[in-house]
């Protein structure tokens, strides 16, 4: 029996939005997502970068054995082959110059996952019912919110809670947050971008993610809500559980939001 991430993903463009700046991606060893900056040039283009890189480095790892490798060492190449993409496109197209993005990304061998988060999209962990936040969002208000200078309270309503201080963004050193994360059979796992947690709070997560046994179904109905709850911006969701197969087959790489649109996808 080997220990095995099962996921799904969805994205919605939400019901303000005229375009989807979301991308996400999964593998059988990899999960990322990336919610580009909407206030910034081409942020669809920043997002699909991001997990195009991640993607090919999961790629690049397919028939190794991550038993002796460093996850967080591999997780910061990716990052940082990714900046470096951003930058490259932004020399050959002023236009794209400030284009950014956040950034979730798991990296996978059985129940050792490598975390890397930039910004303020999320990750969530289900263990016997108990929801976890396992990623501090890299906010302005957050920032507040540590230094005692706030409540979490008014967190929820100051007029500057989706200023970005660190993101993945075109000439500039990522500095995300790196953690190795040991992981149990039975897990769950969500990653989403701010367009659910902007309308949805943990209770509500934790209440579909316990109560949809589906991983698909968890997604769906992520999505639905926060659309019923105004859908303010892009809505971008992977769950993920850890579950043990005697003979785990091959998880075809699945790609959504503007990633997908981006490479013809729908």
């Amino acid at each position: 029996m080997a220990p095995t991430l099962r996921s799904a993903a969805g994205s919605d463009t939400g019901r303000r939005r005229s375009m989807n700046q979301d991308s996400a991606a999964t593998s059988a060893r990899l999960l990322a997502l990336a919610d580009g900056m909407g206030g910034h040039a081409h942020g669809e283009v920043a997002s699909t970068v991001a997990v195009t890189a991640f993607l090919d480095l999961a790629g690049r790892l397919a028939d190794t054995d991550l038993s002796g490798v460093d996850l967080l060492e591999k997780l910061s190449e990716a990052i940082e082959d990714a900046s470096a993409r951003l930058t490259a496109l932004a020399d050959a197209e002023p236009e794209m110059r400030g284009t950014g993005t956040t950034v979730v990304a798991f990296l996978v061998d059985g129940t050792r996952i490598g975390v890397l988060h930039i910004g303020d999209s999320r990750a969530y962990l289900l263990r016997d019912g108990e929801l976890t936040r396992m990623t501090r969002d890299h906010t302005l208000v957050q920032a507040l919110v540590d230094e005692g200078r706030i409540s979490v309270e008014e967190a929820a309503e100051h007029p500057r809670r989706s200023w970005l201080i660190r993101t993945l963004q075109d000439g500039t050193v990522a500095e995300p947050d790196l953690f190795e994360h040991q992981g149990q059979i039975g897990d769950r796992y969500l990653i989403c971008s701010d367009g659910v947690t902007a309308v949805l709070g943990d209770n509500e997560i934790r209440e579909v993610l316990a109560g949809e046994p589906e991983r698909a179904g968890a997604v769906a109905k992520l999505i639905e809500r926060a659309n019923a709850g105004g859908g303010p911006d892009n809505i971008t969701c992977i769950v993920a559980d850890l579950v043990e197969e005697s003979a785990p087959t091959e998880q075809v790489p699945l790609i959504v939001g503007a990633a997908a649109e981006q490479a013809g996808g729908t």
